[in-house]
This record gives C-alpha cells, sequence and structure tokens, in this order.
C-alpha cells in the first residue's frame, strides 16, 4: 500500500500513514521501504502506468475527486485543534483558509471543475501526441516502403 500511495502523493511521511503505519513511526517505516529496491521498482512500475502524465494529473486527479471531509470538519470545529490532529488531516484541496471577524473561520477549496477541465485538455494533448506519433509512424514506413528497391 506504501508504494501505491507514494506513486500517487510523493510524500514519504503522508503516504506510509495512509498505508497504516503509525504517526510515531511513518517516516521511518517510509524511508525504510524505499531502500528496497523491489518497492521502488513498483514504485517506478506504478507511476508509469498511472502516467505518461506524471505528477500533475496525480495531483490534478487528487484535486477533481479527492475528499474535502477534514476542511469540513475543521471549518465546523468549535475551537482549534491541537496541531496534532491538524497535521493527520487531509488538507489538500485547500487553497485558502482565514479567520474572519466575529470568531468563524472561512476555508476555500481549490475548484473541481477547472481541475476537471485541466484534466481533459491533457488527456486531449496526449491522445493528439499519440495521433501525431502514429501519423508519423505511418509515415516514415510508407517512406521505407518507397525506398525498398523493387525485385521483378
Amino acid at each position: 500500500m506504501f508504494c501505491c500511495y507514494y506513486a500517487v502523493l510523493g510524500n514519504i511521511g503522508e503516504a506510509a500513514a495512509k498505508a497504516g503505519f503509525t504517526d510515531d513511526n511513518a517516516l521511518i517505516k517510509g524511508m525504510e521501504c524505499l531502500r528496497s529496491a523491489a518497492c521502488r521498482k513498483k514504485i517506478s512500475d506504478l507511476r508509469e502506468l498511472i502516467a505518461g502524465s506524471g505528477e500533475v494529473i496525480a495531483g490534478l486527479k487528487r484535486l477533481a475527486f479527492g475528499s474535502c471531509k477534514d476542511a469540513v470538519v475543521l471549518a465546523f470545529a468549535e475551537e482549534l485543534p491541537p496541531a496534532e490532529v491538524i497535521s493527520k488531516l487531509d488538507l489538500f484541496n485547500v487553497s485558502e483558509i482565514k479567520r474572519v471577524k466575529g470568531g468563524g473561520v472561512e476555508v476555500k477549496l481549490f475548484d473541481r471543475l477547472k481541475a476537471l477541465e485541466k484534466l481533459f485538455e491533457l488527456e486531449n494533448s496526449f491522445s493528439d501526441r499519440d495521433k501525431a506519433a502514429g501519423l508519423l509512424r505511418a509515415l516514415s514506413s510508407a517512406d521505407e516502403e518507397v525506398d525498398e528497391p523493387e525485385d521483378n
């Protein structure tokens, strides 16, 4: 599980915590995992599988489809939670947090629709690139056929 989370998140401590390691030893256990050649190979394979797009698409997918429940918990908390609680919250989708006059908290989230639009644009660009590569392959194989001498 660590390899899967690390391939997407790119953060050792966060990936280890999501994989089930305790907060006390998540970073250390994650680093131990990364020392393993098998683990690094798995991460490399997963990243290749996830993308020709890499971390950008992974981040956009996380913005578009990620959970906002921790931001809601924070916004509706009566008082600011302790630092150890805040450090466990998944606030990836949060673009801004500020205290407003009167004691409230304003939490702004990234725009999911914009993230989806960017994903759509990227996927189309990859599709167009694949079409262009296919055209170039077809043209280059046509050139090879033309260049070959004919047998009589």
